[in-house]
């Protein structure tokens, strides 16, 4: 089974390491940018979940969601430091699937990511592991 990727786009030097080494201990495949014009050159068709800060130096993370949205259905997870709630509104109806403020603890961050990599994957019918733990339930 191939590793999933993960494209981070975190202008915070620190908090993009913190995660990509959380990541990175899960077996994930992180790619890293700083901002979200190096994010959208990084999206690719094997990108299967972004997890995007909003407030960057030149493209803002809610533009580059509504950038990634016109192309792909990927998960975007915001990791943000605005946490009022009509940011995370914002950040929703952006195209988000998934909104945490800043501070995080990293085991939510590591519970939110898997349920979203679980749903998409899924949705892609790419889990096997799911579909066969779920065989007994299915009705024939």
């Amino acid at each position: 089974m191939k590793k999933e990727q993960v494209l981070l786009i975190e202008d915070d030097a620190d908090i993009r390491e913190g995660v990509r080494i959380l990541l990175e201990s899960e077996n994930y495949c992180v790619e890293e940018a700083e901002n979200g014009k190096s994010g959208l050159e990084l999206l690719s068709d094997e990108t299967d979940l972004v997890i995007l800060d909003i407030m960057m130096p030149g493209m803002s993370g809610l533009r580059t969601c509504e950038e990634i949205r016109k192309v792909s259905n990927v998960p975007v997870l915001f990791l943000t430091a605005k946490a009022q709630e009509s940011d995370k509104l914002i950040g929703l109806m952006a195209g988000g699937d998934d909104y945490l403020a800043k501070p995080f603890s990293y085991a939510e961050l590591l519970g939110r990511v898997k349920a979203l990599l679980r749903r998409y994957n899924i949705y892609r019918g790419r889990n096997n592991e799911v579909r066969e733990e779920a065989e007994p339930y299915l009705r024939r």
